[in-house]
């Protein structure tokens, strides 16, 4: 099924719209937008918004699918001509003639034609260690589906260090207990003679 979609009065030349619509002729809608997107010429522009319209023209008046949608024709017919003139010498005018065109895209559905690209690129091979059979990555995405998110609660605490005891002095030897017991007597009975002495002489003062 056909189905069209017109734009009237392009401020473009009709030869230069050709040139671009020359190039889209027999191609999928999907892949003539994305060439009008990377030409360098102001004319494709004006092109791919017709091709727009003849799309959702027949996505939406007809159900069509869009993915099977050709581009069958685009026609460029030129429109109205607007003259102006440029002074020159001598009194002279220079004729300046503004083209104008009617650009019409004709798409129609074509299911099967439209080859899609597979999903992935070709991958360097790699070691049989590392990579992982599909049944596999399979059964490990299935099991991380099923598995509910963990929380704090859920979280497994680790069992706390037994802490390790404080080093303790090493206890007195027998062998310096008595001689510190005889340093304190003597320390003891120096003092004592140092009192008597204090009150010898307070009493020999007093008389």
């Amino acid at each position: 099924m056909e189905v069209q979609a017109k734009a009237k009065w392009v401020r473009t030349s009709p030869r230069k719209v050709r040139l671009v619509a020359r190039t889209l002729r027999d191609l999928p809608v999907s892949e003539a937008l994305v060439a009008c997107s990377f030409m360098p010429k102001a004319a494709a522009r004006d092109v791919a918004k017709v091709i727009r319209s003849a799309q959702a023209n027949a996505e939406n008046n007809f159900n069509l699918v869009k993915d099977d949608l050709v581009i069958k024709d685009i026609r460029v017919e030129p429109g109205p001509m607007l003259k102006r003139g440029q002074p020159r010498a001598m009194g002279r005018l220079f004729s300046i003639f503004k083209r104008t065109s009617h650009i019409t895209a004709i798409v129609e559905d074509r299911p099967g034609v439209v080859k899609r690209r597979s999903a992935a690129l070709p991958r360097a091979p790699q070691p049989a260690a590392s990579r992982p059979t599909p049944a596999a990555a399979a059964a490990a995405r299935a099991a991380a589906a099923l598995t509910p998110a963990t929380t704090e609660s859920d979280e497994p605490v680790a069992p706390a260090r037994p802490k390790k005891p404080k080093a303790q002095p090493p206890a007195p030897s027998a062998s310096k207990a008595p001689a510190e017991g005889k340093k304190t007597e003597a320390k003891k009975t120096e003092a004592k003679k140092k009192d008597d002495g204090k009150k010898d002489t307070k009493e020999k003062k007093s008389k």
